[in-house]
Parts: structure tokens; sequence; C-alpha cells
């Protein structure tokens, strides 16, 4: 055997035995090309597959969410039919709608819902200086915690797009999504509905919004169909630290 030959060889089964070890330790490097938005820790389509499975006999768990408001048309409507249903969502709110809105605010920490942070004026925070980005999550949380008295962990930058140097200096987790109906792009509830209940899985992360007639009809339609399916509603920080 030539000398090349066996130095290959060598180099084949190294690489072969570091497959095996990565397989072995449940190490993933994820899959590309499912256009999911990066730049979170934990949350990604890719990350929350990898999350572990509940037990057996336990239902599978999954975190509505709602950006954009509080709406002072909808916001109310959806609370009444989540509180009906005994359901608890997370809702990333704009800081300009929640100054707006202090009583929809109240009513939502009140009734258990988490709140997050979605930029005082649904901003791109990559466009944005590091001070200007800053002031956007900051006042957002100064007008929150200045209604419930607790600062907000968790934060939805608009468009998915997110800058990690945040993270530590605002002591905030930003919180992507894996199931996305675009409903801010149609009035069409069923096809949004058809898209939610179809593609939830266990661990999924649904967005919706609360600024829509036609976004609440379709969250209180599809909590009652995924409900009767057997999953379990729980907020996201109840999703994430499972």
């Amino acid at each position: 055997m030539k000398k090349q030959d066996y130095f290959k060889i060598l180099i084949l089964c190294g690489l072969l035995y570091m497959f095996c070890l990565f397989q072995f330790l449940g190490i993933s490097l994820g899959r590309i090309g499912d256009g999911q938005k990066t730049g979170m820790k934990g949350t990604t389509k890719e990350t929350i597959e990898h999350k572990t499975s509940s037990m057996e006999g336990e239902a599978p768990r999954i975190a509505i969410t709602f950006d954009d408001g509080p709406s002072a048309h909808c916001t109310g409507r959806l609370l009444d039919g989540l509180k009906e249903r005994g359901i608890k969502g997370t809702f990333f709110l704009i800081g300009k709608n929640a100054e707006e809105n202090p009583e929809l605010v109240k009513r939502l920490y009140e009734e258990g819902h988490l709140i997050g942070n979605h930029t005082y004026s649904h901003v791109e925070i990559t466009k944005l200086s590091d001070e200007d980005a800053k002031k956007e999550i900051m006042e957002t949380d100064r007008v929150i915690s200045s209604i419930t008295g607790e600062h907000v962990e968790y934060m939805r930058p608009p468009f998915g797009l997110w800058q990690e140097e945040l993270e530590e200096e605002l002591d905030v987790l930003p919180v992507m999504w894996s199931v996305d109906p675009l409903d801010w792009t149609t009035k069409n509830v069923e096809e949004v509905v058809n898209k939610v209940v179809t593609e939830t899985e266990e661990n999924d992360i649904i967005l919706l919004h609360d600024c829509y007639d036609s976004s609440v009809d379709a969250a209180l339609r599809i909590v009652d169909i995924l409900k009767k399916k057997g999953f379990e509603f729980v907020t996201v920080d109840e999703l994430l630290m499972d």
C-alpha cells in the first residue's frame, strides 16, 4: 500500500469516528433552506424540532403568539375568547400601542398572558444605530413595566431581524416563530386556519396578530381545532424553559 493511500484511509476513519461521536452525543448541525429567519437562541424551526418531546401520556405543547397589539378594536375580543377557552397566549406589544391602551396591557398581565417587547414603533432593528435600537426596546420596556411592575424579558424583533449583541446589554431574549400563516396579508380566515392546523407540531410557536378581526376569528378557531387534536397551549417561557 502506498504511503499516501495509507494516510487517506486514516483521515477517512477519523472523519467517520467524529461523525459517529456527534450522532451519539445528539449534536445536530440542523437543516438548510427552511426559509426561517435566524438570530434567536432556541426558537427557530430547527431548534424547536430538537426540543425534548413530551413524556408518554402528556399532551404535546405549543405556544400561540400575537404581534403588533394591543389593539383597541381587536385585542379585547381575543382576550374574551382565550379566557372562555382557558388559554394563555404570548403577546409582543408595540410600545406606542401599549402606551395608548394601558387598560389592555393591565388586563393581559392580570389574566396570566406573557407580555413581550416588539419595539416602540415597529422598526427594523438592524437598520438602526445601536443607540436608537436600544431606545426602541428600552422605551417599550418602560411603558409596559410602568403598568405591570415587571421588566419585559422576551423580545420579538419586527421582521425577525435582530442584533445579537443587544441580548446581554438589555437583558432580553429574542423569540422567533416556527409556524407563520401570514395572516396580515389576507382576510381569508379559512386559509389562515388551514395553514396553521396542518403545519403545527409539538413545540411549535405560532405567529399571529391581534390587530385584525380576521386574525382574531382565525386564532380562536385554531385554538379549538388544535385543542381537539390534543395539543396543550402554553406561554413561550413555559415552552422554552421546559
